[in-house]
């Protein structure tokens, strides 16, 4: 089985999207429910590593979950989660 790996921008990005949530909000709940669904995605990917869509990075998928790109890259060992992305922000910014 493929174990997951967060980068620090990854963790950073999930941080920033739970906050901004939580205060829009004024309340975790879909901060949480958001959460269930990254790991359920990432579970997924665990099992069929390749189910995200090849981008133009090499060596570099995407999943989508609700509105937020998962960006991942497989290594032997490893699924390292990249970034995630806010698919209403413009996509030229994207830097990994």
């Amino acid at each position: 089985m493929v174990e997951i790996v967060w980068s620090r921008r990854a963790l950073d990005d999930r941080k920033r999207i739970f906050s901004y949530w939580n205060e829009r909000n004024k309340s975790p709940l879909f901060s949480n429910k958001l959460n269930f669904l990254f790991k359920q995605t990432l579970s997924l990917l665990t099992k069929y590593p390749h189910l995200g869509k090849q981008t133009n990075f090499e060596q570099v998928r995407m999943k989508f979950v609700r509105n937020y790109c998962l960006f991942y890259k497989l290594t032997n060992e490893h699924l390292v989660v990249l970034s995630i992305w806010d698919s209403y922000r413009n996509p030229e910014n994207i830097n990994l």
